[in-house]
């Protein structure tokens, strides 16, 4: 059976601006419900070239894209659909400027569309790991031929910014932009992500070395040692994610701000979080549209 969802399926069921309206409408409201002005049990209708329906009874109207990321926006629905598609079906993530070619707006209507869809996958649940979690962390940014290294300031012009990923082993994922490496900042993020009852596993990164403390199994290997696998004792899981993420950012693209470092990593969180529901991904996607409340143009800088 294929469970992918195809270009070939996504544009038969999502083609058009009405049937996008439609699809927002049956996750807002149900076929039938009490109209909130006549109070009868009513169906309501799509308004010609409105997004809004009225009740058949009395007239009275709902606006299913109110409070959405598609409120007040001028861009055929039909295109945002497609942004959204596509932003689940790469996996190295697709950049704004592709996106104004592909649909012909301008790159700052891109932008917003990308920017806006991102905050539908930030991560809203904050279901703590029980089973191996393993934790590492990673530079974004600098100069280019420093990015195997760890900043040092006064050596690069530039800062590099700090990722920590926490990856449970077939399971999810969490990442994190935070100020440092430093101790607390780590230990801040485990309590926040890490049952107790988990088993951590790290590098022999002295950052972990107290994790202990605070009621954490803690295994580790010692890459400086060479040592990259002992038995189940492994970080190769949020390395390659790591892995995928670097070479979205640095070869897709290309630069991100420190500003919103945070909103593509947790596209990048987001996709890995929801990777086996193949085709479902834009369902799941679509329904975060009615749970998440949108960011004004006015205040996206």
């Amino acid at each position: 059976m294929n469970n992918k969802f195809s270009l070939r399926q996504f544009r038969r069921k999502y083609g058009t601006h009405e049937q996008c309206l439609e699809a927002i409408k049956r996750i807002c409201y149900p076929d039938e419900m009490n109209c909130d002005k006549c109070k009868k049990l009513s169906i309501f209708y799509p308004i010609k070239g409105r997004t809004a329906y009225t009740c058949k009874y009395c007239g009275y109207q709902i606006y299913p894209l109110a409070g959405t990321i598609f409120e007040k926006s001028t861009t055929p629905l039909d295109l945002w659909f497609f942004a959204m598609y596509l932003m689940v079906q790469t996996r190295s993530g697709i950049s704004a400027k592709q996106l104004e070619r592909m649909l012909g707006v301008t790159y700052k209507t891109a932008w917003r569309m990308f920017r806006q869809i991102r905050i539908l996958m930030a991560e809203m649940g904050d279901d703590m790991l029980t089973e191996i979690v393993e934790i590492d962390e990673t530079f974004v940014g600098g100069k280019g031929k420093n990015r195997a290294h760890k900043w040092i300031q006064g050596v690069e012009e530039k800062q590099k910014e700090v990722l920590m990923g926490i990856v449970e082993r077939n399971g999810k994922a969490y990442i994190r932009h935070i100020p440092t490496t430093g101790k607390w900042a780590l230990i801040e993020q485990i309590q926040k992500y890490v049952s107790p009852k988990a088993r951590v596993i790290t590098d022999e990164f002295l950052g972990y070395a107290s994790i202990y403390k605070y009621g954490y199994k803690h295994d580790s290997v010692n890459h400086r040692s060479q040592q990259y696998v002992l038995g189940d004792i492994h970080t190769q899981t949020i390395e390659s994610f790591w892995s995928g993420l670097k070479r979205g950012i640095y070869g897709v693209y290309r630069v991100v701000s420190k500003k919103y470092l945070q909103a593509y990593a947790d596209e990048y969180a987001w996709r890995y979080n929801n990777r086996k529901a193949c085709g479902g991904m834009f369902n799941i996607l679509l329904k975060q549209v009615v749970n998440v409340r949108a960011i004004q143009p006015s205040l996206i800088k």
